[in-house]
C-alpha cells in the first residue's frame, strides 16, 4: 500500500476526534472517507498531511513512518510533496494578492527552480486541470468557485505527489462544475495519483471512489468496495447515509446520473 493509517487516535484537549482509525490506500486508487459534519474527516485530512500529531497510532506513506518524524521534519515532507492537501475552501487557502501562476509555482521558486522553468511548469498544469491559460495573471478573488478549485488543485500537483488528499472538494460548487471537478478527479486516479476524497456527499464520492470507509463519531465503522458499501451497507449509519439518498440504489444510479449531467454540459456549451 502508498498509504497506510492504522490505529490512529488524535484528541483535542479531552474531546476524541477521532479512535482507532485505520485506512490504506493503493498506488492508483481513490479511497473515499464518507461521514457528516463532526465526524473526524478533516482530522483525519490533518493527521496525515502532519497539521495535527496524532496521540497514537502510524501514518506510513510509501515506506515512510511519519508518526516518528519531528515537527521540523514534517514540514519538510510537505516541501518534498509526498502527500500534498487541497483544502476545503480555496479562496481562502490562496494568497488574495498573489497571481494565480505565482501561487501555483511558489514551492518550485523555493527550491531554486528559474522564473521561466517556473513559468512553463504553470502553464502545463493549467492545461492539465483545464485551466484557460489567460487565467494565470489573475488574482483568486477574480475566479469562479471551481476556477478557483482547479487553481488549488494545480498547486497540489506542482511537485508530483504520491497522494492528495481531498477535503470536501466539490461541496461549494454548482453541479455543472461538480461534474467537470469528479470527471478531472478520475483523470488523476487513471493517470496514476492515489487520492483521498473526503465528503458528507455519498452521491459525489461513489462517482470517483474504489473503495470507501465510512467514518461515524471519529471512528471508521465500515470500509469496503464502493459499490458494495453503497448497494449492501452493513453498518446502521451506513444505511442511513444511503437511505438519505436515494439516488443511490446502485453504484450505476450515481454513474447514470454523472451522464445526465455531462450531457446538461453539452447543452450549455461547457466541456463534458
Amino acid at each position: 500500500m502508498l498509504l497506510e493509517v492504522s490505529g490512529l487516535d488524535v484528541r483535542y484537549g479531552r474531546t476524541q476526534a477521532l479512535r482507532q482509525a485505520s485506512l490504506s490506500v493503493a498506488p492508483g486508487e481513490t479511497v473515499g472517507v464518507i461521514g457528516e459534519t463532526g465526524s473526524g474527516k478533516s482530522t483525519l485530512a490533518r493527521a496525515i498531511v502532519g497539521l495535527v500529531r496524532p496521540h497514537r497510532g502510524r501514518i506510513v506513506v510509501a515506506g515512510e513512518d511519519l508518526t516518528r518524524y519531528r515537527p521540523g521534519q514534517w514540514r519538510s515532507l510537505r516541501r518534498r510533496g509526498v502527500v500534498q492537501y487541497v483544502f476545503q475552501d480555496p479562496l481562502r487557502s490562496l494568497d488574495p494578492d498573489l497571481p494565480v501562476e505565482q501561487s501555483i509555482v511558489e514551492p518550485l521558486l523555493i527550491r531554486g527552480r528559474s522564473p521561466r522553468e517556473a513559468a512553463a511548469r504553470a502553464r502545463e498544469l493549467a492545461a492539465r486541470v483545464h485551466l484557460d491559460e489567460e487565467l494565470l495573471s489573475r488574482l483568486p478573488g477574480e475566479l469562479s468557485g471551481g476556477q478557483r478549485q482547479r487553481v488549488t488543485v494545480a498547486r497540489a500537483l506542482v511537485t508530483d505527489p504520491r497522494v492528495i488528499i481531498l477535503d470536501e472538494p466539490v461541496s461549494a460548487l454548482d453541479a455543472a462544475n461538480r461534474v467537470r471537478a469528479l470527471e478531472f478527479f478520475n483523470e488523476l486516479r487513471d493517470a496514476g495519483t492515489s487520492l483521498v476524497f473526503i465528503s458528507h456527499d455519498l452521491g459525489s464520492v461513489a462517482g470517483v471512489a474504489d473503495r470507501i470507509a465510512v467514518l461515524y463519531q471519529g471512528e471508521i465503522v465500515e470500509t469496503g468496495q464502493a459499490r458494495a458499501v453503497v448497494n449492501a451497507p452493513r453498518h446502521p449509519y451506513t444505511r442511513l447515509l444511503v437511505g438519505s439518498a436515494p439516488t443511490l440504489r446502485s453504484a450505476a444510479a450515481s454513474r447514470a446520473q454523472r451522464e445526465e449531467l455531462r450531457e446538461l454540459l453539452k447543452t450549455i456549451g461547457g466541456p463534458a
